[in-house]
C-alpha cells in the first residue's frame, strides 16, 4: 500500500468513526453544522423515492445506488456522489449489516457559494458548455476526504462551528471544483449557461407540477427554444419534462396519502391527475404498489416519505 493509500484509508476510517459517534438513530441524523446530514444503516434498504437537492453524498463504509429516470449510479466510500440541481431520484442501500453499517454524510450546496467561489478563485466558468447530468459520480481523493474529516471534527467542539465552518466548506467545494467533475458544479453557477436555464425550468415545474405543462411555456421559462429545451432538459435530467413532472406528482401524491390521511382518488386529483385509474397505475409502477397498499405498508413499518 502506498503513502497516498494509507492516507485515503486513515481518512475514511476517521470518517466512519465520526458518523458512528454522531448517529444515534437509523436514518437521517442532522448535526449541529448547517447542512450537513449523517445517515447510517444496518441493512440494506427498499427504495427510498424524493426530490434530490444539490449536495455532495460521501460513504465512509457500505454502498448505495440512485435511480435518475432509467439511469443508475452505484456509489461507495471509493466514490462519491454530487447533484447539481433538484431531481427527483429513487435511492436504495445495498450494502450494510449490523456489524458494519451503512454510513455516509451529505453536505448540501448553493449555486450562490459556487458562483462566489468561481469568482474569488478565478476559476473559468461554463458559459457556452453543453450541459451534463445533473447527478454524477467521480473517484473519490485523499485530499477531498480528508477536508470533510475536518468540517466533520468540527462537532467535537460546537463553539468552533460559525467561526470555522464556512472555511471548511469552501475548501471542500474548492477541491470539488478543481477536480475532474468541477465542471458539472460550475455550470450551474453561470447564470448564461444552459443547464442553470434548465434549472430554472426545473423550480418552475416543482412549484407548479400540478398544472397542465406545455413544452412551449416550459421552455419560455428557460428562454430557449422547444427543440433546444427538450435536448438539453434531457441532457440534464435523464429524462423528458412530461416524465419529470409525473415523478414530482406522483412523489407529493405519497407524501399527501401518508401525511393528510387522503384517499387515492383526493391524493391523485390534488397533484393533477383527472383519471384515478390512470394515478394508481403509474402510481404502482413507480412505487410497486397501489396507493392503499403502499400507504398500509409505510405506516406499519413506520417509513418517513
Amino acid at each position: 500500500m502506498t503513502t497516498q493509500d494509507l492516507r485515503l484509508e486513515t481518512a475514511l476510517a476517521d470518517l466512519a468513526a465520526l458518523i458512528t459517534r454522531f448517529t444515534a438513530a437509523e436514518g437521517a441524523n442532522p448535526t449541529a453544522i448547517p447542512g450537513l446530514t449523517f445517515y447510517r444503516a444496518s441493512a440494506p434498504s427498499g427504495f427510498h423515492h424524493g426530490v434530490q437537492n444539490p449536495c455532495v453524498c460521501v460513504i465512509a463504509q457500505g454502498a448505495k445506488r440512485v435511480l435518475l429516470g432509467e439511469e443508475v449510479f452505484r456509489y461507495d466510500r471509493a466514490r462519491y456522489l454530487a447533484a447539481s440541481m433538484n431531481l427527483p431520484i429513487s435511492g436504495q442501500v445495498v450494502e450494510a449489516s449490523p456489524a458494519k453499517p451503512y454510513l455516509s454524510m451529505k453536505f448540501d450546496v448553493t449555486p450562490q457559494e459556487i458562483a462566489a467561489l468561481i469568482l474569488e478563485a478565478r476559476l473559468p466558468d461554463s458559459n457556452g458548455t453543453a450541459p451534463s447530468r445533473g447527478i454524477f459520480v467521480s473517484r473519490i481523493d485523499t485530499a477531498l476526504i480528508e477536508a470533510f474529516v475536518r468540517l466533520a471534527r468540527l462537532l467535537d467542539n460546537p463553539e468552533d462551528i460559525p467561526a470555522l465552518a464556512a472555511g471548511a466548506r469552501r475548501e471542500i467545494l474548492y477541491r470539488m471544483l478543481k477536480g475532474d467533475e468541477g465542471h458539472r458544479l460550475r455550470q450551474i453557477a453561470a447564470s448564461s449557461a444552459h443547464a442553470a436555464r434548465i434549472a430554472k425550468a426545473i423550480e418552475w415545474l416543482r412549484q407548479n407540477y400540478s398544472k397542465p405543462l406545455r413544452i412551449e411555456d416550459l421552455a419560455g421559462h428557460a428562454s430557449m427554444s422547444t427543440s433546444s429545451f427538450h435536448e438539453h432538459f434531457r441532457a440534464v435530467t435523464a429524462m423528458s419534462p412530461l416524465q419529470f413532472q409525473k415523478q414530482l406528482r406522483l412523489q407529493h401524491a405519497r407524501q399527501l396519502l401518508i401525511s393528510e390521511a387522503l384517499d387515492a382518488a383526493t391524493a391523485g386529483h390534488r397533484v393533477g391527475y383527472e383519471s384515478p385509474s390512470q394515478f394508481s397505475r403509474e402510481y404502482s409502477r413507480l412505487f410497486g404498489a397501489p396507493p392503499a397498499a403502499d400507504r398500509k405498508r409505510l405506516a406499519s413499518a413506520g417509513e418517513a416519505v
